[in-house]
């Protein structure tokens, strides 16, 4: 009973999405309240309390009555919306109630979730609010009548049915059902078989099959824990079957998840809410994004192909590698280009992001229906399929839904406040004019404050409160929010809060600090990279093409030098000697001036030229391989 109506429900959720992104939302604050709404009762019917015996009634009656709360708050506003936006009205004692109840549902619904990391963020906001008054200096501010909080926060369009609530609820929304539609219409078997096709024969073939495979989903789902949960179960146990050590395996499959987050065209949807801050248009994120993200796979594969070469690992079996006509199957690439086709037309055509992604999903339904009848002729199997991606594709909006209204939360009282813009200043003056302090201490805070916490919230929370330091020593705000949005991506890899590593090392069996370990010394490159975009504007697709041209040169020998240090190469065997040319050479690349990189490439070649690392006979194959 309990499995049925939570399908049901996400099933709604898919269609209502569906139709909306096709047929146009409602007027903002209906659209997002219902959302919000529905929202809400699948999350409490996906994760109720569990406790066992005589406490289990208690626990339904209490999941009844936290659902009951979030949701009439959420109808509330449905049917006030005109009023709302028209007469903004003061808060009454049932909207103060309301207002409560509607804050307490959601830190708690995103309590079960992700953990508590993100609720005690957003108390601590709410405590700086009522408190922060008490506090001297500049890190104080006026105070703030409770009903005039409730007015903010849920009485306007700038509180919980503010703009990542309208992102949530529309943009990422689409795109999370698009990835859905993907997976089951054939498009998560697809990824996986030209994953193995193109290297699982390869050195560390299964693992850049994981690089390959979770990067390619990783960028349409929005989450890399999800990313992880799915497609590690089947990346993590093939590269342990062939030998790789488990907190390896875990480590290249977290990784490799995160990697999508970065990655265009979508960043895991990340793309759309940075739009939306900064005020340039979609596929000029898409765009900035492309150097930076082949930076990262760069160097992830190319460590994992020199670890291999130094690691007793196996090739994964010829039996187990699709044939090209397998991989390449007609029934399952056409929906998948026809959905990835209709997408990128539509967008390059200039219709809304939305309405692309509901033509997406069409382009691939029709072919994929038409296809699935022909071959099977079974209506009732075909019609489970559609549902399923629906079920599916609401379901995998719950996280993201509920932490982005408590985001929304968060930044209106960090709005309201004034703090973001008093830390920054705070930040700049401890930084002075120094670019590199400032974008160190910028780094620093935003691995700690996206600790625990999903990309797109981790990147809201950071952009409000450290991209502004940034701007105001005269970083573009492009690369201001690139900048924060790389670090609050890579501390899902980063201990001692890692959450993707915490669920690739449940996949592995392993303890989760060596998989964090692996993890970082995978990543290591990422830790660096945006600090290039400090240095070289091509980085992120500006200026002139020789300007670009430069950026990828020195990203490249950025790359490949810290793929050397982190895989272990020596250099007539002392790793000492390796680290000595290839560490200078990494840096240098950093500085932006044409005798360092000229500097930086002869010494990445000397390097390359002594160590050998692509040697073949290195490599030691598993017995009957």
């Amino acid at each position: 009973m309990l499995e049925n109506s939570r399908r049901l429900v996400a099933a709604t959720i898919g269609a209502f999405v569906l139709w909306t992104a096709y047929a146009g939302q409602f007027e903002s604050l209906v659209q997002r309240s219902v959302m919000v709404a529905l929202l809400l009762l699948l999350g409490f019917l996906t994760y109720p309390l569990r406790p066992g015996g005589r406490a289990r009634v208690w626990s339904i009656a209490l999941d009844v009555v936290l659902a009951g709360i979030g949701i009439a708050a959420a109808v509330y506003v449905t049917f006030n919306a005109n009023r709302i936006m028209t007469t903004l009205p003061m808060a009454s004692p049932l909207e103060l109630g309301l207002t409560l109840g509607l804050v307490v549902v959601l830190l708690e619904l995103a309590r079960r979730t992700v953990g508590l990391a993100f609720p005690i963020l957003v108390i601590v906001g709410l405590s700086y609010v009522f408190l922060g008054h008490l506090i001297p200096g500049r890190l104080g501010h006026r105070g703030f009548d409770v009903y005039f909080i409730a007015e903010t926060i849920y009485l306007s369009d700038i509180g919980v049915w503010g703009s990542l609530t309208g992102l949530a609820s529309t943009l990422i929304a689409a795109f999370v059902l698009f990835g859905a539609v993907l997976l089951h219409t054939g498009g998560g078997k697809t990824f996986m078989d030209i994953a193995l096709l193109v290297s699982g024969r390869s050195i560390g073939g299964a693992a850049k099959m994981a690089t390959i495979a979770s990067a390619s989903f990783g960028t349409v789902n929005g989450s890399a824990v999800a990313n992880v949960a799915t497609t590690g179960t089947l990346t993590i146990p093939l590269m342990k079957r062939l030998n790789y050590p488990p907190q390896f395996a875990a480590a290249v499959e977290a990784v490799a998840s995160t990697g999508g987050q970065v990655t265009p065209p979508i960043l895991g949807a990340a793309a759309f809410i940075m739009a939306e801050m900064i005020g340039v248009e979609y596929l000029r994120i898409a765009l900035a994004a492309v150097i930076p993200a082949a930076m990262f796979y760069i160097a992830v594969l190319l460590t994992i192909h020199l670890v291999a070469l130094r690691s007793n690992v196996g090739l994964v079996p010829r039996e187990e590698i699709p044939s090209a006509r397998q991989a390449l199957d007609p029934l399952r690439l056409i929906p998948v280009l026809g959905g990835l086709g209709g997408l990128i037309f539509m967008l390059v055509s200039g219709r809304s992001i939305a309405y692309s992604a509901a033509i997406g999903i069409a382009c691939m339904l029709i072919p994929f229906v038409i296809g699935d009848l022909w071959r099977r002729r079974d209506v009732a199997a075909t019609s489970r399929t559609l549902f399923d991606a629906l079920v599916e594709g609401g379901a995998g909006i719950v996280i993201i839904g509920v932490m982005l209204a408590g985001a929304q939360i968060l930044v209106s009282l960090l709005n309201l406040t004034g703090i973001g813009v008093t830390l920054s200043s705070l930040v700049v003056a401890i930084g002075g004019q120094n670019i590199v302090l400032i974008g160190l201490i910028v780094a620093g805070s935003c691995l700690i404050l996206g600790m625990g916490i999903p990309t797109t919230a981790a990147y809201v929370l950071v952009a409000s409160v450290m991209a502004p330091a940034l701007i105001a020593v005269e970083v573009e705000p492009l690369v201001a929010h690139m900048f924060v949005f790389y670090y609050a991506t890579i501390s899902v890899i980063t201990p001692p809060v890692c959450i993707a590593v915490f669920v690739a090392a449940s996949i592995a069996n392993v303890g989760w600090w060596p998989v964090a370990l692996n993890a970082v010394r995978l990543g290591a490159v990422t830790y660096v990279v945006p600090f290039m975009f400090l240095a070289y504007p091509g980085m992120l697709w500006s200026g002139s093409g020789l300007g670009i041209a430069e950026a990828a040169l020195s990203g490249l020998v950025l790359v490949i030098s810290t793929a050397m240090l982190t895989s272990g190469v020596t250099l007539r065997g002392s790793r000492m000697l390796a680290g000595a040319i290839f560490a200078p050479s990494a840096l240098l690349a950093l500085y932006p001036n044409e005798l360092a990189l000229g500097a930086a490439i002869i010494l990445l070649c000397f390097g390359i030229y002594l160590a050998k690392p692509f040697h073949q006979s290195q490599m030691k194959l598993v017995p009957g391989q």
